[in-house]
């Protein structure tokens, strides 16, 4: 039975169901008219209790998920086997309605639930009350349940109190907890860096330890949870928390190589500029790809790999390249799996590495044109900021030629050869045509039989 000391009224936060959207709250009416309870959960309230404004809009009920898709029609799909959803649309917008959940511990039905012998929920859908869903829930500031019938805010587990202490505290005991899903370390440190909170001793103590963890987990989830982590606008920040916590190994292993006591590594130089450049673009309000990230935490894992296949396999530079392109991505694959769209993208912006190395008037138009060429350009600054020699008069020059006119480009382009580097590598082409060049035929005779 819910007890007045669980409520609060939502008016002495400023928060009325204005706040919530149309959607939404018709929602949480329709699933009353049916006779169920419904509330709006979650971030959404904490964020709202922050004075921040919500993206995400979370529905939990009394109602079955099967219930749920009755009265809702063909509005409604369900999802998901490990925790059975709905999903209700409204064009482009979906909210996301959950049943309310309870514990699993007396449950040995493994179509409701289901658990690995590492402790991991594979499948959670024993269903219960208001009060044992708040329990199953991850943290005492996400445990917040809206009623916007009479504008008050449920809060079982002293959750505003936490909010206002900038305490973040895993309910439950926190080692079955992670080990129920090892994402809730994950998203420990993305509250702590996008919230600005820290985590209370018994919620943080299992983590380093727990962190292998994360190898049970799919890795198509965790490249979801990866961008959630990498592109929320601190991104950063959730960088050195993961680090601290031994959580960034077991996202990016191809990268654990590279990590020194004082992170001064020239890859670890490049994934600071990568998030900072990644934030700056978040707060800005610009557009931001996953590739061109990825592309840039793992350039230097893949320079070392092209230097190893060179100099074992005596390969040139395009095929060792693309090799080492197949072995990086494969690896980084394993663990977050990066989509088919994003490596297409990320293998283009490292090609341009090469390319733009080349400077002959042809080359270098060739190169202006290729697509991701902006992207490719962004990276080479990057690796000029974070190497210095050559590569600063390279990126100055590609700067230049992009916005210069063609009668700017050509000069741009004699100049070019008059500099050291371009005559260097201009001689070691004619030795290479001299030395592969097929010879001609003495006489038509001869070249019948070649």
């Amino acid at each position: 039975m819910l007890h007045k000391k669980h409520t609060t009224h939502a008016g002495q936060y400023d928060i009325s169901p204005k706040d919530f959207p149309k959607n939404a709250l018709s929602i949480v009416e329709k699933l009353h008219r049916a006779g169920y309870e419904a509330y709006i959960v979650g971030g959404c309230v904490r964020d709202l209790l922050l004075g921040k404004k919500p993206k995400d809009f979370d529905i939990s009920t009394n109602a079955r998920p099967e219930e749920v898709q009755k009265i809702f029609g063909r509005q409604c799909r369900l999802v998901g086997r490990r925790f059975r959803l709905a999903h209700i649309m409204y064009g482009r917008e979906i909210f996301e309605v959950a049943t309310f959940r309870a514990g699993h511990e007396n449950h040995t039905n493994d179509k409701i639930s289901k658990v690995s012998d590492e402790g991991m929920l594979l499948r959670d859908n024993v269903y219960g009350t208001l009060f044992e869903d708040a329990g199953r829930r991850d943290f005492s500031v996400n445990a917040f349940y809206y009623d916007p019938r009479h504008n008050l805010i449920y809060d079982f587990f002293n959750g505003i109190e936490d909010l206002r202490a900038g305490k973040l505290r895993l309910l439950g005991a926190p080692t079955q907890r992670y080990q129920e899903d090892p994402v809730r370390m994950l998203r420990a440190i993305r509250f702590m860096a996008k919230l600005d909170m820290f985590l209370d001793k018994e919620t943080e103590a299992p983590i380093k330890t727990l962190a292998p963890l994360l190898g049970n987990i799919p890795a198509a989830r965790l490249f979801d949870e990866s961008l959630k982590l990498l592109q929320s606008g601190a991104g950063f920040k959730t960088y050195e928390l993961l680090r601290e916590y031994h959580l960034f190994e077991q996202l990016f292993p191809v990268l654990t190589p590279f990590f020194t006591e004082h992170q001064d590594s020239n890859a670890e130089q490049m994934i600071k500029r990568a998030l900072m450049s990644t934030d700056d673009r978040i707060r800005d309000k610009l557009p931001v790809n996953p590739a061109f990230l990825f592309a840039a935490l793992f350039w230097y894992p893949l320079r070392e790999k092209i230097d190893e296949l060179k100099n074992e396999g005596g390969l040139n530079t395009h095929d060792s390249m693309m090799l080492a392109a197949n072995e990086i991505l494969d690896e980084s694959c394993k663990a977050v799996a990066l989509h088919r769209r994003h490596t297409g993208i990320i293998r283009e912006i490292w090609a341009l590495q090469f390319q733009m190395t080349k400077r002959t008037a042809k080359r270098a138009l060739q190169t202006l044109e290729v697509q991701k060429f902006r992207a490719g350009f962004d990276l080479l600054v990057m690796r000029a900021e974070t190497e210095g020699g050559d590569l600063v008069e390279l990126s100055a020059w590609w700067h230049e030629f992009q916005f210069s006119n063609d009668k700017q480009r050509h000069e741009m382009l004699q100049a070019v050869k008059k500099l050291p580097n371009f005559a260097n590598e201009e001689a070691k082409k004619k030795r290479r045509h001299k030395t592969f060049r097929r010879k001609k035929p003495a006489n038509k005779k001869a070249e019948v039989n070649a």
